[in-house]
C-alpha cells in the first residue's frame, strides 16, 4: 500500500494495535504471504511469536498429570488454575460470580449443559432456539423432553419474554442466544429474560463462538447462565473450549448422572452403587479425567501475544468492522454490463461498519447478467486456484441459509430424499442455490486481502460485454470433408488419480465395454477411512506412474522423480494372494463401504503390508492399493516369481497374484458395469482445443504482465487426444469443435463411440503430470473462456456405442481395438443417427 493510501486511511484500520496490521503480518504470520484468508470464522491463523513462546515454556518445564502429587504435576495444576482466572478476567467475568470449565470446543460445552439439563429434572426441560444458530444449538432440541421452540426472528423472542411471567414451571426452561440476535448485545435480552422469570427456573445459553472471535466478550453485568466458546476462533491455537457458567446457576449441574476420573472424592466399585461427587467447585465436577493441560499451558501463552500484538478485542472489533464495510461496499458496487448487480448479500440491512449491529462477516452469492446463479462449488475451485480461501455452503447455520435462501423444510426434505447432502455440489436447484459464499475477517485482515477478493470476483465474474450466445459457430457436415482427424495420443489410467500410462505407438490396445483395457481397475483407499485418494488432495499420486506389461502379465508402478524411483510389480491376474474384500455389505465386520467420487461401490484391497507400506511411505498417508475389475477382466496365469529384496526400495518385485481362486471378480447383473471410471468411461481431449487454450494463456499472460506458461494436454488426463490434419497449407485448426460431435467412428473397423456430456473440470487440472506441483494455470483461463452452464469443461466423455456392446456381446472372440494413427470420422449433432 503506498503512502498517500496510508495517510487516507481511517484511525479504524489497526487502531490499538502494536504495529501496524501489515507489519504484524509480515513478523507474526508468515504463512499468510501469498494467500487470501477469509475464513476467520472458521479459524483464525495462530502466530509464530505464540508458537514459539509455547515452545519455550514447553522446553523449560517439567509438567506432569495434574491428578498426581509430584512437582511436575502440581506445576501443572498451579499454571491451570492461574489461566482459569485470566480467562475469566480476559471476558471481565468476576471469578467470585462464575466459574470456567475447559471443554474440547463450544460444542461440547453446548452439549455438555444440554445432557445436564436433561438429567436436573425427571420431567426433561424446555429449550427455545433462534432460527439462526449453529448446527450444535439445534442439536440441543433432541434432549428436550418437554419440547422445545424454534423462534423465527428477534420479535418472536421479544413477544416470547412477557409470557414467562404466567408460564411458571418447576422444570427447567433455557433459551439459547446466538450472537446474531441484534439488540444491545444479548444483555439486554438476558435481563428481560431474568426479570420476566422473577428468578424462577430458566436459563439462558449464549453460543458466543463467532462472537468471541473479534469482538469484546463483557460478562459483568446481565451475563448469560452459561457462555460457550473456542478459543481456537480467537487465538488460532490451542484447540480448545470452555463453558463459563454462572454459579448461581450451578444447580443444574447437582443432578447429572455421568461422573469421571477426578470429579469425586470417592467411589464405590463394588458393594453399591454410591460415589462422592467433589463440592469445592463447579469445574471439578464437570472436567472428566484429565485435562488437557498442555493446550490450558498453551492458551497462556496466546493470551499474552493476542494482547501484545492487537491490545484488546475492542481494537479488533473496529478494525475488522472498518474491513468489512469496506469488503461490502465494494462488492456492492460490482455491476455487469447491464447494470446488473454481480453479488447478492444476504442480512444487507445490517449496519456495516457498526461493531455492534454487524460481525465481520458478508455472505452473498454471484448472479451472471441474466440473473443466472454461479455455483458456489464452481466458485470455490477457481478461489483455491488463486489461493483465495473462502468458505461455502450453509456454513453449519442450517436454517440461517436456509431463510437467507428461500428454501422451506419441506422443500429441504424433498430434495434430500433426491440425493442433495451438505457439502455436495448440488449447488442449484430449482433456481435457486443450495448455500452461499462466506468470507469473514480477522485480527490480521488487511486492505489487501480485501482488495485481492474483489479483484477476484471483478475478473472473473463480471461480465464486461455482453456474453456469447454459443462458444463456436454451428459447423456444417461438409467442413468435415475436409478435414483429417486422427489419434495423435491413447492413455490409460490404471490407478484411478495416479499417472498415465501410454500406449505406444504402433500397439493396437483392446477396448472393453467399459472403455479402454485396464483403465482405472484400481484405486488406492485410505486405510482409516475406505475413500478413494484423489490427486486433487495429493497431488504427489502424479508422480505414482503404472504401466501395464501385457506381455509379462503384471501391473508395474514407479514412484518418484525420473533420477529417483521406486517400483513395484503386481500380478494383472486374479489368483492368490492374501487380501481383504471390502464390499458395500454391512454384516460383515470385516466389510466396509468404500468412496469413490461420492459413491459407495464394492473393492477388493490388498492386504499385503508390502504394498500399502510402499504407496503409504511415498505419499505420506495410510493407504493401500484397492482394485475393482471390470466385468470383461482378463485373467492371466500367475507369473513366476522373481528373487528380489523388498526392503531395498521395492526394486523390481512381485507380487504374485492380486486374488485367490475362490473369489471371482464382482459382476453386475443389470445395467452397465459399475467400474472405477465412473459412468462415463472415455474422455476424449481436442490437440487444437489445447493449443487455443494455450495462446489465450499467453495472451492474457502479455496483457497482465505475467508467466504466462503452456500446458500439456496430459494435464487433461484424457484418453484419447483427437488431433486434426489440415487439408490444405494455410488452413486454420478449428478448436472446440468437440462440442458439436455426437460420435465418432476409429479406425479400420469404424468403433462407434458415442460423445457425451462435456467434463467438468476442477483444480487437478492445475497439478503438473510431471512434478506434481500445482500453479494456477489452465483452471483460471478455463474459468474465463469455458463456463457452460456455470461449469468450467474442457474435453468430452465419451462411451462405447450400444450397438458396440452388442456386438461384442453375440461375437465373444471379437476383439474392438484403438490405435495411434487410427483416422477419426465425426458425426454432428445435427446429423446424429437416431436409428
Amino acid at each position: 500500500m503506498d503512502a498517500s493510501a496510508e495517510e487516507q486511511r481511517p484511525t479504524a484500520y489497526s487502531q490499538g494495535y502494536s504495529a501496524d496490521v501489515d507489519k504484524i503480518r509480515e513478523e507474526n504470520y508468515p504463512l499468510l504471504n501469498d494467500t487470501t484468508y477469509l475464513d476467520h470464522a472458521g479459524t483464525t491463523p495462530y502466530a509464530k511469536s505464540m508458537i514459539e513462546a509455547f515452545s519455550q515454556d514447553m522446553t523449560s518445564n517439567l509438567f506432569g498429570n495434574p491428578h498426581s502429587m509430584s512437582l511436575s504435576s502440581q506445576l501443572s495444576t498451579t499454571r491451570t488454575d492461574d489461566v482459569r482466572v485470566r480467562v475469566l478476567r480476559f471476558f471481565n467475568a468476576d471469578p467470585d460470580e462464575f466459574d470456567l470449565v475447559f471443554v474440547a470446543n463450544a460444542t461440547a460445552a453446548i452439549k455438555l449443559v444440554a445432557e445436564c439439563l436433561r438429567d436436573s429434572d425427571h420431567r426433561g426441560f424446555w429449550y427455545g432456539y433462534h432460527i439462526d444458530s449453529h448446527t450444535s444449538i439445534v442439536g440441543v432440541r433432541e434432549l428436550a423432553e418437554l419440547n422445545f421452540q424454534c423462534f423465527q426472528s428477534d420479535a418472536d423472542v421479544d413477544e416470547w419474554i412477557p409470557e414467562l411471567a404466567s408460564n411458571q414451571t418447576k422444570a427447567p426452561q433455557t433459551l439459547c442466544i446466538p450472537r446474531t440476535i441484534q439488540h444491545e448485545w444479548p444483555a439486554l435480552t438476558i435481563a428481560l429474560i431474568r426479570s420476566a422469570s422473577k428468578g424462577g427456573n430458566v436459563y439462558t445459553l449464549l453460543d458466543a463462538a463467532s462472537l468471541v472471535s473479534t469482538a469484546p466478550l463483557d460478562l459483568s453485568s446481565a451475563a448469560p447462565d452459561f457462555t460457550a466458546l473456542s478459543f481456537y476462533k480467537i487465538f488460532g491455537f490451542p484447540n480448545l473450549g470452555a463453558l463459563i457458567v454462572r454459579k448461581s446457576a450451578g444447580r443444574v449441574f447437582d443432578r447429572r448422572r455421568y461422573f469421571g476420573g477426578g470429579t469425586v472424592d470417592m467411589v464405590l466399585a463394588t458393594g453399591g452403587q454410591w460415589h462422592a461427587k467433589k463440592e469445592s467447585s463447579i469445574h471439578e465436577r464437570l472436567e472428566d479425567g484429565t485435562l488437557p493441560f498442555h493446550n490450558i499451558i498453551a492458551l497462556d501463552s496466546a493470551i499474552s501475544i493476542h494482547e501484545r500484538l492487537f491490545g484488546s478485542m475492542d481494537n479488533i472489533s473496529s478494525h475488522t468492522a472498518f474491513l468489512a464495510k469496506e469488503l461490502y461496499d465494494r462488492l456492492s458496487m460490482l455491476k455487469h454490463w447491464n447494470d446488473t448487480s454481480v453479488c447478492q448479500i444476504y442480512n444487507a440491512n445490517s449496519v456495516y461498519g457498526c461493531a455492534t449491529t454487524q460481525g465481520p462477516i458478508v455472505a452473498f452469492n454471484l448472479r451472471t447478467s441474466q440473473g443466472e446463479w454461479v455455483p458456489k462449488t464452481e466458485v470455490e475451485k477457481l478461489a483455491t486456484v488463486q489461493n483465495i480461501q473462502i468458505r461455502t455452503g450453509s456454513v453449519c447455520n442450517p436454517g440461517g441459509t436456509a431463510c437467507s435462501l428461500g428454501w422451506t423444510g419441506a422443500e429441504l426434505r424433498r430434495h434430500y430424499s433426491t440425493g442433495l447432502r451438505c457439502g455436495d455440489d448440488h449447488d442449484i436447484l430449482g433456481g435457486r442455490p443450495t448455500g452461499i459464499l462466506r468470507a469473514s475477517l480477522g485480527a490480521m485482515t488487511n486492505m489487501k486481502d480485501i482488495e485481492s477478493f474483489v479483484d477476484f470476483i471483478e475478473e472473473f465474474y463480471v461480465e464486461k460485454i455482453p456474453p456469447i450466445v454459443a462458444l463456436n459457430p454451428p459447423l456444417e457436415e461438409g467442413n468435415l470433408v475436409d478435414r483429417h482427424f486422427y489419434i495423435e495420443s491413447l492413455s490409460v489410467f490404471p490407478i484411478k488419480s495416479c499417472g498415465a500410462f501410454k500406449i505406444p505407438e504402433g500397439k493396437r490396445w483392446e477396448v472393453k465395454r467399459e472403455g479402454l483395457a485396464w483403465d482405472r481397475e484400481w484405486c488406492l483407499i485410505h486405510q482409516g477411512t475406505g475413500a478413494a485418494l484423489s490427486q486433487k488432495r495429493y497431488p504427489r499420486m502424479a508422480l505414482i506412474r503404472p504401466s501395464v506389461d501385457l506381455d509379462r502379465g503384471v501391473l508395474r508402478i514407479t514412484c518418484g522423480t525420473f533420477t529417483d524411483q521406486v517400483s513395484l510389480e503386481i500380478s494383472l491376474g486374479w489368483e492368490e494372494t492374501s487380501l481383504i474384500s471390502t464390499s458395500m455389505c454391512q454384516s460383515s465386520p470385516n466389510k466396509k463401504a468404500t468412496m469413490v467420487c461420492g459413491d459407495q461401490i464394492s473393492l477388493h484391497a490388498y492386504a499385503s503390508p508390502v504394498v500399502s507400506a510402499f504407496f503409504s511411505d511415498f505419499l505420506g498417508v495410510p493407504c493401500t492399493l484397492a482394485r475393482f475389475p471390470s466385468q470383461s477382466a482378463t485373467r492371466f496365469s500367475r507369473p513366476p516369481r522373481l528373487s528380489g529384496n523388498w526392503k531395498s526400495k521395492f526394486r523390481k518385485l512381485i507380487m504374485p497374484g492380486s486374488f485367490p481362486p475362490d473369489l471371482p471378480p464382482p459382476v453386475r447383473e443389470q445395467g452397465n458395469p459399475l467400474t472405477l471410471s465412473n459412468e462415463m468411461p472415455i474422455l476424449v481431449v481436442s490437440r487444437s482445443s489445447v493449443n487455443r487454450l494455450n495462446e489465450t494463456i499467453k495472451a492474457n499472460s502479455k496483457q497482465s504482465s505475467g508467466a504466462g506458461k503452456a500446458v500439456a494436454a496430459d494435464v487433461f488426463r484424457g484418453n484419447i487426444v483427437v488431433a486434426e490434419r489440415l487439408a490444405r497449407l494455410g488452413d486454420a485448426e478449428q478448436p472446440y469443435v468437440e462440442d458439436h460431435w455426437s460420435g465418432l467412428r476409429i479406425g479400420p473397423d469404424q468403433l462407434r463411440i458415442n460423445v457425451l456430456e462435456g467434463c467438468q473440470r476442477c483444480q487437478m487440472v492445475c497439478i503438473d503430470q510431471f512434478t506434481g506441483l500445482r500453479r494456477s494455470e489452465p483452471f483460471s483461463t478455463l474459468a474465463k473462456t469455458r463456463n457452460i452452464d456455470g461449469k468450467v469443461q474442457f474435453g468430452r466423455y465419451a462411451a462405447i456405442s450400444k450397438e458396440e456392446i452388442e456386438g461384442l456381446e453375440l461375437e465373444s472372440n471379437d476383439r474392438r481395438t484403438v490405435m495411434v494413427g487410427d483416422v477419426v470420422t465425426p458425426t454432428l449433432m445435427e446429423t446424429r443417427d437416431t436409428t
